[in-house]
């Protein structure tokens, strides 16, 4: 990391292809500022052992990561500038969570609202919740704080756990001295997007998305089908525009504003269809993506390029890994054992 740059650090599970909400939420600010900060996206396939730890579940990594990393490319995310690890393929990560673990404590932890979110989407109980799964938010203080990082772009879901991260690292630092930049977050322009059912926010495991790789033909069906104002059962009825999730999309994706004010006034007047909003909503989603298509389709062309990427991003992160790490085991005295060690043991094979 130069000087003149500070860093970033963001990324995401593996689970499957990216949507809108992910869009909003951080990977919009990552690409606007991938050129002021030494910008590092995280593959964090770890994260994915907390809710499916199966082997059924660990052998759609690699599928996942192909996709994800061209969802981030059709996005704007410039491989030039930023670097992509793959999470698990750096050892010093397992180091820095065990010794993280042990400057939080569980209270803090069970207090998360985020995890009991987790816990209920994956259909895990109170009684059933894994240690990891507890542990999610300090192994994702080490996901931060191994680069070092200064700047972290969440969703309003991961603001908390970005707090616990702070708290750790001025611990860690009032413990054994200055390694540790205490991060600040930054939340995207629209911090969490509804689903297109309205129940909740766009989800992967509640079919209630719209991905960044959806066609022509399948964002139309999905706004179609989107939630309205359940009380406006015809077109001349007055409906509502706030909290309404067409029109929260418009405010989002649709960049003539004229047309949208447009289409409020009309909406609240009874002179407007929901499906003439509709299919302005799906036009205005279909051109935000069409450029995305267009680099989707040319990066995936190129074999092999996704795999390079992750490969050159990895080996930067491992060096980044291992200075970090070697000031926290100075830091915190545990060098000197060993090294004291090798020193004696050195001088005794010299005599035998």
């Amino acid at each position: 990391m130069t000087e003149s740059k500070k860093r970033i650090l963001t990324g995401d599970r593996p689970t499957g292809r990216l949507h809108l909400g992910h869009y909003v939420g951080s990977l919009q600010k990552r690409a606007e500022l991938q050129n002021e900060f030494d910008t590092i996206l995280i593959i964090a396939d770890l994260h994915m052992l907390t809710t499916k730890p199966t082997r059924e579940g660990i052998d759609k990594i690699s599928s996942n990561v192909h996709g994800m990393v061209l969802d981030y490319l059709a996005a704007g995310i410039n491989p030039e500038r930023v670097t992509i690890y793959l999470q698990s393929m750096i050892p010093e990560i397992y180091e820095l969570n065990l010794i993280l673990e042990n400057l939080v404590t569980v209270n803090r932890l069970s207090r998360l609202p985020s995890l009991k979110e987790m816990a209920q989407a994956a259909h895990i109980d109170d009684e059933e919740m894994p240690f990891g799964l507890l542990g999610y938010p300090v192994l994702q203080a080490a996901d931060i704080l191994l680069p070092r990082a200064n700047l972290v772009p969440v969703g309003k879901d991961n603001i908390c756990h970005v707090e616990i991260t702070r708290e750790i690292a001025r611990r860690f630092n009032n413990l054994y001295g200055e390694v540790f930049p205490i991060p600040e977050h930054m939340v995207g322009d629209v911090p969490t997007l509804v689903g297109t059912d309205n129940k909740a926010k766009m989800s992967k495991s509640l079919d209630n998305c719209i991905f960044l790789s959806d066609d022509k033909n399948i964002v139309d069906k999905k706004v179609r089908g989107m939630y309205t104002d359940p009380k406006r059962v015809r077109a001349d009825i007055p409906g509502t525009v706030e909290g309404n999730p067409v029109f929260i999309y418009h405010d989002a994706f649709n960049s003539n504003k004229n047309e949208v004010d447009d289409l409020k006034q009309r909406y609240q007047t009874g002179n407007v269809g929901d499906g003439e909003v509709k299919d302005k909503l799906a036009k205005a989603i279909n051109e935000f993506l069409s450029p995305m298509r267009e680099r989707y389709a040319k990066y995936e062309s190129e074999k092999g390029l996704v795999e390079a990427i992750v490969m050159n991003g990895t080996e930067r992160m491992r060096k980044i890994a291992t200075e970090t790490m070697r000031e926290v085991r100075k830091a915190m005295g545990l060098s000197g054992a060993w090294n004291r060690i090798r020193r004696s043991a050195e001088k005794y094979r010299k005599k035998h």
